[in-house]
């Protein structure tokens, strides 16, 4: 008799979908965090596929920094009207009225105010028992930290050196009022894993994950894409057109375009299968200062 196995990829499914579920039943106040990027998307769709043939059990919630790319949000609006789904947009409005970005504060005080402040905002104002996030152990370093289930004090801070024991996938969702859980259903994907699993299952994402010509500057060791007129050339600066794609999504003036001429899902994981490189190499705000990532999840960032 032939035996019924999984598949490396199903068996991922079976437990991110398993992770949906048990938070759903454990928590009174879920939500997605829906930053528009790749594992997003799979996230979502595997949330689709947990709760089938009903919509998901939480709203989608975007803190938005007003400096992602065009495309980004075009296709957030387009997608969550095709799926008829809740989502929740929320700018840090004071930071809004301070005029602060990257460009004129830096990648630090940009990312703190814009993101980390504008999550910590929104769940409070929501209250937000556990919120789900498309984080993978083998991003970056302190990623790899971090528990599927992950606490956070009332004040949205998380210790590294105080988690919470996960033996044989038993997740421990108490918390007291105020207190709350970040939830990570992808923590054992890689992003190869992630490539093939949107390949085969046919995941929309944002064409930005496509090579193409686009308009770039080089700065600081970076291929920034000119996404709009905000962009001030310093002395010496040309925009040119080169064919390049994203790795990685996130503010455009912080995240680093590679040359490519990836065009399609195969040619994308073939390029993974070759690359001796991190995905995260272009994300300035990882780099901005010594343990940034870590410090920066201490502080509330996601």
């Amino acid at each position: 008799m032939e035996k019924h196995r999984l598949s490396h990829l199903k068996k991922l499914e079976a437990e991110s979908i398993h992770i949906m579920r048990e938070v759903v039943g454990e928590f009174d106040n879920p939500a997605m965090l829906y930053s528009i990027g790749k594992d997003s998307s799979v996230m979502l769709h595997l949330a689709l596929k947990a709760f089938y043939p009903s919509k998901p059990p939480f709203p989608l919630l975007h803190v938005d920094t007003t400096w992602k790319f065009k495309e980004m949000i075009s296709f957030r609006d387009t997608r969550i009207k095709e799926l008829g789904l809740e989502l929740l947009v929320h700018v840090n409005q004071e930071g809004v009225r301070q005029g602060v970005g990257p460009f004129s504060h830096g990648s630090k005080i940009h990312t703190d105010i814009m993101k980390t402040e504008g999550l910590k905002q929104a769940l409070n104002q929501y209250k937000f028992d556990a919120v789900f996030g498309g984080a993978r152990r083998d991003e970056e370093k302190s990623r790899a930290k971090e528990r599927i289930f992950s606490f956070r004090d009332a004040f949205h801070r998380w210790d590294p050196k105080n988690q919470r024991p996960e033996l044989w996938n038993l997740y421990n969702a108490r918390v007291n009022q105020g207190e709350s859980m970040r939830i990570f259903p992808l923590s054992n994907w890689t992003e190869l894993d992630i490539w093939q699993y949107i390949f085969l299952e046919n995941i929309p994402i944002v064409p930005l994950y496509f090579a193409k010509k686009r308009p770039i500057i080089e700065r600081d060791g970076m291929k920034i894409m000119v996404d709009d007129d905000r962009v001030p050339l310093r002395e010496g600066e040309l925009v040119r057109y080169e064919s390049v794609r994203f790795r990685t999504l996130g503010c455009y003036p912080l995240t680093g375009a590679v040359s490519s001429t990836a065009d399609t899902l195969p040619d994308i994981i073939q390029e993974m299968l070759l690359t001796k490189t991190s995905e995260r190499q272009g994300r300035l705000i990882d780099a901005d200062q010594s343990g940034s990532m870590e410090k920066k999840k201490q502080e509330g960032y996601f």
